[in-house]
């Protein structure tokens, strides 16, 4: 089989193809699926990272309404959404994103790190079954979309708070694309998708600081003109979004980000999830996309 794993840091300058596509741009907007869980049994029973604080109450009528929100909100923009049964006793599950990473033919249930999650890997591989495809899993810990995106034909990867960088190499090899391996260092975007932004398939933002310096060069060396945001935006986890090309579907506490975004041909759509924020997630937490 042939090795597409990517670890090493990038080449400073891009491929020509790259570079030309970046100059073309525009933005345009393509019809997704996505697969989301209702947070009927939403709670934070526990602190497994950060955002999480078990003596701040959580009003599950006020998630349900946000989470219906954004779906309505996909919905609108003409997308597909799939909604996966959620399970009693897992909280989490609401973080659809986390349960795996789908593509093609190839469906990644994820391996969850921490044991309160674990159950959320059979309940989201019964869903693939369900769609027709074979869960594959990996012998290290992966928490799917949460520190796996797809930009193009390569997938950027997190690692250092959940993901294991040796789950990078069986998800290449899946996939049969390259992998290119990103470190986390603030515990506060302990997954890539609360730092980094996929905008579409040639043009990224995230928020440096979230990032190891060799990260931060790897990505300067891919994406010369990616968006950099700024903290204010950051720690409302404004780059939690999800977008199809032109609409950018962001918490709408991004405001600064919004506006580089529009400055940029992007449309910024800003919704309120603060309720589900205390779980550590946004937008794209909340939604797992199906690459067809």
């Amino acid at each position: 089989m042939t090795d597409y794993y990517v670890a090493d840091p990038a080449p400073r300058t891009r491929p020509q193809a790259w570079q030309d596509a970046a100059a073309k741009r525009s933005a345009t907007a393509q019809t997704r699926r996505y697969a989301m869980t209702p947070p009927t049994y939403f709670a934070v029973e526990y602190a497994i990272n950060p955002w999480m604080d078990t003596s701040a109450p959580v009003d599950v009528a006020v998630a349900c309404a946000q989470w219906d929100s954004l779906r309505e909100t996909y919905l609108r923009l003409g997308h597909r959404v799939d909604v996966v049964e959620p399970v009693s006793g897992l909280p989490d599950m609401v973080y659809a994103a986390n349960g795996g990473f789908v593509a093609g033919d190839v469906a990644i249930v994820a391996r969850f790190r921490h044991e309160q999650r674990a159950a959320e890997a059979a309940a989201y591989a019964e869903w693939m079954t369900s769609m027709g495809y074979r869960p594959v899993t990996t012998r290290y810990v992966n928490e799917g979309q949460g520190d796996l995106l797809l930009v193009g034909e390569m997938v950027l990867a997190g690692y250092g708070f959940r993901t294991d960088r040796r789950a990078h190499a069986e998800i290449s090899a899946a996939l049969r694309m390259p992998v290119v391996s990103l470190e986390l260092v603030d515990p506060r975007f302990y997954h890539l998708d609360t730092a980094l932004a996929v905008l579409d398939d040639h043009t990224i933002a995230f928020y440096p600081p979230a990032f190891s310096a060799a990260a931060q060069d790897q990505l300067h060396a891919l994406f010369p003109d990616a968006i950099v945001v700024g903290s204010a935006d950051a720690y409302v986890l404004g780059l939690n979004v999800v977008s199809d090309g032109l609409h950018v579907v962001l918490p709408s506490a991004a405001t600064g980000f919004a506006a580089q975004l529009r400055a940029v041909g992007f449309k910024p759509v800003g919704v309120d999830l603060s309720e589900l924020l205390k779980g550590g997630g946004s937008v794209k937490c909340c939604t797992l996309e199906v690459f067809e």
